[in-house]
């Protein structure tokens, strides 16, 4: 697809101008030292982040694997689906979960998983449930857990080098031992909101990404769009608490498993669900055509 190869293109610029960023950032405050030793450490988490991130996630939800004779039909239209796109059959999660939600994680096709709650399995139709599937399997054909896994990496190196700003003199003219307090409370404030803005924005634009491909897959807009204004009324209703492993793992989410409104909507990771049905809408008008 067009704009998808637009998306990514507009992804690999942004990480690109912000690891530049970092590294004359990192150079500045505590020389080629400091630098390496923040690259490192960020590095490893994010590694550990990459190969272990679906066990997590998985854990988060309390999901468990699930056979055939369990969920016939969530194993008949994950496999179809999955054919019809030319990958492997990913393995199979249910979350005890009454939230009506689901996620996918994995590094890649062969290495993917599908989870929905028990909440999702009763409150959507066959029909609506394949769009959600759709929407989830999209995220690892567009190979959303390495961007995130990347942009994540990048983040936390910003947030390391903020840290360091409390040890490291800089900015300071007559005492070198007495770091600039101005200087200190940009980098330890700004540092690691910006590295947080540009996470959002990544994963905002991936759920819209992997909404129309979730679509085009089913060929059905119109029933994920019903999906989603389902979910997001139950979401509403049955809120999440914010804490703990869940709240590294909501990104993964179809929708915000937490309270929306006030604050936290600004830095939700998830667009307007309002702006994402119309979006499929709209996509489903021209498909008409």
């Amino acid at each position: 697809m067009l704009s998808s190869h637009h998306n990514g293109l507009k992804t690999a610029a942004l990480l690109g101008l912000l690891t530049g960023l970092i590294l004359a950032v990192g150079y500045w405050l505590g020389g080629s030292g400091g630098l390496v030793l923040a690259v490192i450490v960020s590095l490893a988490m994010n590694a550990f982040s990459y190969f272990y991130s679906d066990k997590l996630a998985l854990r988060s939800m309390g999901a468990r694997p699930v056979s055939e004779a369990e969920f016939p039909e969530l194993y008949q239209m994950v496999r179809e689906l999955a054919g019809e796109a030319g990958q492997p059959m990913p393995r199979l999660y249910v979350s005890p979960s009454m939230q009506p939600n689901a996620f996918a994680t994995g590094r890649n096709p062969e290495h993917a998983a599908v989870a929905v709650t028990v909440g999702i399995t009763r409150l959507l139709t066959l029909r609506e449930l394949r769009g959600v599937i759709g929407h989830e399997l999209s995220h690892v054909y567009n190979r959303d857990i390495l961007i995130s896994s990347v942009a994540a990496g990048l983040a936390g190196i910003i947030t390391m080098l903020a840290q360091l700003a409390f040890f490291l003199p800089f900015m300071s003219s007559d005492d070198e031992d007495s770091p600039n307090p101005a200087g200190l409370l940009l980098m330890v404030i700004l540092g690691p909101l910006a590295a947080s803005i540009i996470q959002l924005a990544i994963s905002r634009n991936r759920e819209f990404q992997a909404d129309a491909s979730g679509a085009t897959l089913t060929r059905d807009p119109l029933a994920l769009a019903s999906a989603l204004e389902k979910i997001h009324h139950g979401t509403q209703r049955m809120p999440l608490p914010a804490d703990g492993q869940l709240a590294s793992s909501a990104h993964l989410m179809i929708a915000n498993p937490f309270r929306g409104g006030g604050l936290s909507a600004l830095f939700s990771t998830h667009p307007p669900m309002e702006e994402r049905i119309q979006r499929l809408h709209q996509q489903a008008s021209l498909t008409r055509r």
